[in-house]
């Protein structure tokens, strides 16, 4: 009887899965199709969790912490983020910032940018209705800004980049590590965790150099970079100027580790090319001043997107020719191999061919 009850059960749920998918093959724009497999495009990249938030406190001006609670959360290592999915239903990316220690919550914190600055609503959401009592949808956590193995470390924070940096601060410490910080900010007051992370620095003992522009003007990266030894580990987090600038005056022998807020961009810049949407017989043109995903988008205006950045992979598409461009910090090495983020990833050539 158990196991005629368990052959019942797997086919029971066999066929909700099958009339499930026909309805949503009934209500595609692009039915009927070429037979060919499953697109990637909207497919949930980790569990979804449901948190309440406990806390909502301004920890700096412009800057908002959420502590978000829940229970046996899955753990995760500095360096790690989350997807908010907010209530408006955009995604967007928050670095953990409190004690991978604790299963029952997961802190994170963002600066309000105005329009005016580039925002596109996603912070003035989570300052405005992720109030204490909400419950917002969580994916993740997950890790492309790991903590490196080595000797030593430099770490260099610009702004709200200190987010993902304040754990690594963290555990090196614990672990008795040589390491120093450069943190810079527009001002003291606009920077978040500052008494923290000077209180980890010790006092006289010069491994955190605090620079804030309204004081100290721009930070001297090549002097405080200066004699940092070989086989240490430099993790920047922070403006791509910044970035770069570290790129450029970083020790050799020294390793670099970066967490972007925006895309990568390319040292050749854009260049216009053609698409070709295999599975819905229509090519696009994508010029040099807009992305695959806008092109697509004029076509099939039911292509799923959300952060337009390269962070969430909601607008994940399989390329069946061509080569790509990748300029995003989801994809793993093996999904780049077939796949791009048409948000921000272009062709390297003259043509892609996408399994749309």
């Amino acid at each position: 009887m158990p196991r005629i009850r368990t052959v019942a059960l797997a086919a029971g749920v066999a066929l909700i899965t099958r009339r499930a998918l026909r309805r949503r093959i009934a209500a595609s724009p692009l039915w009927p199709l070429p037979a060919l497999e499953e697109p990637v495009s909207g497919q949930p990249r980790s569990r979804a969790l449901r948190l309440r938030v406990a806390r909502h406190e301004t920890v700096a001006e412009g800057v908002v912490q959420l502590r978000l609670e829940g229970a046996r959360l899955p753990g995760w290592s500095p360096g790690a983020h989350l997807d908010l999915v907010l209530p408006s239903g955009l995604v967007r990316q928050y670095s953990l910032c409190g004690d991978p220690e604790d299963s029952s919550s997961y802190t994170v914190a963002t600066r309000l940018v105005a329009a005016e600055q580039g925002g596109r609503g996603g912070s003035r959401e989570v300052h405005e209705q992720l109030g204490e009592g909400a419950v917002v949808e969580v994916r993740g956590p997950r890790n492309r800004f790991p903590l490196a193995d080595a000797a030593s470390y430099a770490f260099v924070a610009g702004g709200i980049g200190i987010t993902p940096i304040l754990p690594m601060l963290r555990a090196v410490e614990a672990a008795g590590a040589p390491w120093r910080l450069l943190y810079g900010g527009r001002s003291r007051a606009s920077m978040p965790f500052l008494e923290e992370v000077e209180k980890l620095g010790g006092a006289g003992r010069g491994r955190v150099t605090v620079v804030a522009q309204d004081e100290d003007g721009l930070p001297d990266l090549a002097a405080f970079l200066d004699g940092t030894p070989s086989g240490a580990a430099a993790h920047v987090c922070g403006p791509e100027a910044l970035m770069d600038a570290v790129a450029a005056v970083l020790p050799d022998g020294c390793s670099l580790h970066l967490e972007r807020f925006t895309p990568r961009t390319s040292a050749d810049g854009n260049a216009a090319f053609e698409v070709e949407l295999r599975r819905s017989g229509r090519t696009v043109a994508v010029a040099a001043d807009t992305t695959v995903l806008a092109a697509v988008r004029a076509e099939l205006p039911n292509t799923p997107y959300s952060c337009r950045q390269g962070f969430c992979g909601t607008c994940q598409q399989r390329v069946v020719e061509g080569e790509i461009d990748h300029r995003d910090e989801l994809l793993t090495d093996g999904e780049r191999a077939g796949s791009m983020l048409i948000c921000v990833s272009r062709a390297r050539g003259e043509r892609l061919v996408l399994d749309m």
